[in-house]
């Protein structure tokens, strides 16, 4: 980290991918209305190996309140019934010949309001990885600032960290907004 565009690019760097991967988490989440992404990464064990449930069967939302998983090979049909029964989910598989639906309860508003306070800690998750990304881009600012072969003068490295600063602020505001439309989605009934 020798040059502050570097430093700047890798702080955004890291703060992408907290957002990113905040995204996929929030994609798990159960809302009143049945999602793909309840079971996409579900691990089904398969010839040998665990895989996720999207890599071996198409999951499609027939109603609001039902998922239809259908196995590309109908020899797994028990080992996806196995997966969704081990990730607890609170939900019976019902094995209809080569295909298993989910009947997704409505959920309770207790269920709904614990749901929205795993959401709001998992948007602090993200904060914290994301000020962490901020912590280490402005350590090799500073480090730059005195190291004396680098030649970088003060304001410009005053400047770097106003940007991680305001790199900061962009991202956080991101997952503040993720955060919020999950929650009005999990407890809009």
């Amino acid at each position: 980290m020798n040059d502050p565009d570097t430093i700047l690019l890798s702080a955004e760097e890291h703060m992408e991918k907290a957002v990113d991967y905040l995204k996929n988490e929030l994609r798990g989440v159960r809302t009143g209305r049945a999602s793909p992404a309840l079971v996409e990464f579900l691990k089904v064990e398969c010839y040998g190996s665990v895989t996720d449930m999207k890599a071996v069967a198409s999951i499609s939302v027939p109603e609001p309140t039902q998922l239809l998983i259908k196995p590309f090979d109908t020899s797994l049909v028990s080992a996806i019934k196995t997966a969704i029964e081990k990730a607890q989910m609170s939900i019976n598989p019902i094995v209809e010949g080569k295909q298993i639906r989910l009947m997704l309860p409505p959920m309770s508003q207790d269920r709904r309001q614990k749901d929205a306070a795993r959401v709001k800690k998992m948007g602090e998750e993200a904060k914290v990885v994301i000020r962490n990304a901020r912590r280490d881009a402005n350590k090799h600012a500073d480090a730059l600032g005195k190291d004396a072969s680098a030649h970088v003068p003060e304001d410009e490295i005053k400047t770097l960290k106003e940007e991680i600063q305001s790199l900061l602020e962009k991202y956080e505001a991101d997952v503040d907004k993720r955060v919020e439309e999950k929650s009005k989605e999990i407890l809009t009934i």
